[in-house]
């Protein structure tokens, strides 16, 4: 497990933001049609203050109990995301605290949806375009079905590809998924991390989920 990240400076972070808002533009989009999620599974709460002073205002958790903690403790500064693997168990804890869930692939969760989702539910369904059997993800010869069968809105998709020695080797899969999200009018694509980012953007993403680019002293050696 990676060490937790402590002694984050708002001014190193903002710098980090700036940067990674260069490379957007430098990939041919505008800063502001992508959404730049900070994930913060390796920050102690203590430590998000450093990210609001630093302008960050979307963020994302992977654990349900730690997303509800660190919620409480930073109450109204973020608007927050769910982003790690979904247990259906768990619906119900984050349909009222999180904008989106990033990670619904499984009729189990559909059914908890179904029993606590609202009006203004709203969720991305994860597919698992490259067919990798170490990935979650719904096949994508299954999205229209799942989508019919889904009791709340799906804003859009997102994928995790298989780890690549180059980013290049990412693109595929976030093509694919686009092309995925375009056939069926879904807007929203969750498709890039710190290490491919500039790519995913290129290929149509509207959020970047980035950790360690925003907190390192050096980004380029992330």
């Amino acid at each position: 497990m990676a060490d937790l990240i402590t002694g984050l400076r708002p001014d190193r972070v903002r710098a980090n933001l700036e940067r990674v808002r260069g490379e957007i533009a430098a990939a041919g989009r505008d800063p502001g049609d992508v959404e730049i999620l900070a994930a913060v599974k390796y920050l102690p709460a203590d430590e998000l203050g450093a990210l609001a002073e630093a302008g960050v205002r979307l963020v994302g958790e992977n654990r349900a109990q730690e997303l509800v903690a660190k919620s409480e403790a930073h109450p109204g500064r973020f608007t927050w995301d769910f982003i790690g693997h979904l247990q259906s168990r768990k619906v119900a804890t984050l349909v009222p605290r999180v904008r989106y869930i990033h990670s619904v692939a499984s009729d189990s969760a559909l059914e908890q949806l179904r029993r606590h989702g609202t009006d203004s539910t709203e969720v991305l369904v994860e597919v698992n375009v490259a067919g990798d059997p170490g990935k979650s993800g719904i096949a994508p010869a299954e999205l229209p079905a799942f989508l019919e069968r889904s009791p709340v809105t799906v804003a859009g998709l997102m994928t995790m590809p298989p780890l690549a020695a180059n980013p290049e080797g990412s693109r595929p899969h976030f093509a694919a998924l686009r092309e995925l999200a375009d056939r069926h009018g879904l807007p929203e694509l969750s498709m890039g991390t710190s290490q491919d980012y500039p790519v995913a953007v290129q290929e149509g993403a509207t959020i970047v989920r980035l950790g360690t680019i925003l907190y390192a002293e050096n980004p380029q050696a992330s």
